[in-house]
């Protein structure tokens, strides 16, 4: 196949561009640093009441994240499989955009005592993200040829980087100019410039993506196909040795990967004690280094393979975790570990955009030829969703359990664990490739 033309390219890449707002300014930078404090002063402590139970507010954020991601993976297969078999990818990814930006811009009318509205509206824009992502993802195996997908899957990441950090900047402007106003709040403008940012710039997107044709008649009931579809791709995928054991390792590392970058902000600000200019900041660096880590992982799997890179990635990924661990030490230890943590996140930009494009990439390389796109990125979007709910409701379980003995330090080092196992099934898998490749 040929790689499209340009401007699809670039229509496609947009779609990081407008939705990856979502990402950084609620999920990563604002929204955990709002949710928490207004939380704090709506009920007096870090201990809040929700569902008839008490919860810390940054544990309650951690399941809430946790279920809305578990919620949009269990309607993956069903979603899919209508959208590969009528044809109509781009309808689902507009819906999920949609449904998510208006999720971003009615978290404007969350201020900590109506606790509902946070929860419901974070959740709506958690969904509409990640459903949306599935049917993205799913276009690049049709608009760029395999010996492109590293170029283009890093292109998409990049602009996402740049966008979102325009936002982000924006957004910092806003909460330094009203930051003293008694009645405007610059956190709540900027949920809702998301919004309209996100459902703005996707119209690009959706005007230049091409139409996907059917690619057999709907029939059957769409409640039981798209199970037998995600079945169907299973029992592809176990005969495929070097994708199956990749997919296993994908689904280890993220668990760690996805934690990281989702509960890096609430590490920064509950745990060091670093202000929110200062957060917000580090998130510009953040986002700004890793534009450069996805164009240099791109460059370095083409001259020494995909999962070689990834596995040194992910022995980085372990690095950067163990020194997490000792910064949140030396703190406790009377230290300032402010520098410390700037060098944090300079090493996790490094690595963050890096390790997701190679992985969709290497995804996109190693699936068999066919025109069941939809369906095979469902089947890897489950597999990370899966990966990112276990890993995020892990890290905020732990540091419940733990709240007395260390809290989310200890919550940083288990992450360890995911990477290792990831570590392991990468090396067989690339030790696989090499078997086929010799016989």
């Amino acid at each position: 196949m040929q790689t499209a033309p340009k401007r699809v390219i670039n229509g496609w890449a947009m779609y990081d561009w407008a939705n990856s707002v979502y990402n950084l300014v609620i999920t990563t930078t604002f929204f955990p640093i709002y949710f928490t404090a207004s939380t704090k002063d709506a009920f007096g402590g870090d201990n809040i009441p929700f569902l008839g139970r008490t919860f810390v507010n940054s544990s309650l954020y951690d399941y809430t994240l946790s279920v809305a991601y578990l919620l949009v993976a269990l309607s993956y297969p069903i979603l899919t499989s209508i959208a590969d078999t009528r044809g109509n990818k781009k309808s689902f990814m507009q819906f999920f955009c949609y449904f998510g930006a208006v999720g971003c811009s009615l978290i404007y009318f969350f201020e900590g005592p109506n606790l509902w509205m946070g929860i419901l509206s974070f959740m709506m824009a958690a969904m509409g993200y990640v459903g949306s992502l599935v049917f993205y993802n799913a276009y690049l195996p049709e608009i760029a040829a395999p010996e492109d997908r590293d170029r283009v899957s890093a292109k998409g990441y990049s602009y996402g980087y740049i966008g979102s950090v325009l936002m982000q900047v924006i957004g910092f402007a806003l909460v330094v100019i009203f930051a003293d106003h008694p009645t405007i709040s610059g956190p709540r403008i900027t949920f809702l410039l998301v919004g309209i940012w996100w459902i703005g710039f996707a119209q690009i997107t959706f005007a230049r993506l091409p139409k996907t044709t059917k690619v057999e008649k709907a029939k059957g009931n769409v409640l039981t196909d798209g199970f037998k579809e995600v079945k169907k791709v299973y029992n592809e995928v176990k005969k495929m040795p070097v994708l199956k054991r990749f997919l296993r390792g994908f689904f280890c590392y993220s668990m760690g990967v996805q934690t990281v970058m989702l509960a890096a902000t609430l590490f920064g600000s509950k745990l060091l004690g670093l202000s929110d200019t200062k957060l917000i900041i580090t998130v510009v660096i953040i986002q700004l280094v890793a534009i450069v880590g996805a164009i240099l992982m791109s460059r370095l799997s083409a001259k020494y393979g995909n999962l070689q890179v990834l596995m040194g990635v992910v022995v980085f990924w372990i690095l950067v975790c163990v020194a997490a661990y000792f910064t949140a030490w030396y703190k406790e230890q009377g230290g300032n570990p402010e520098f410390h943590f700037y060098g944090l996140a300079t090493a996790v930009g490094l690595v963050m955009g890096g390790i997701q494009s190679l992985s969709r990439s290497t995804y996109s390389k190693l699936m068999p030829e066919t025109k069941d796109t939809a369906s095979y990125f469902s089947y890897y979007d489950l597999t990370e969703k899966i990966a990112i709910v276990i890993g995020i409701f892990s890290f905020g379980f732990i540091e419940e359990l733990t709240a007395h003995r260390g809290g989310m330090k200890n919550s940083v080092l288990s992450l360890i664990v995911f990477f290792v196992a990831g570590l392991v099934l990468l090396y067989t898998a690339l030790r696989k490739q090499k078997q086929l490749q010799l016989s």
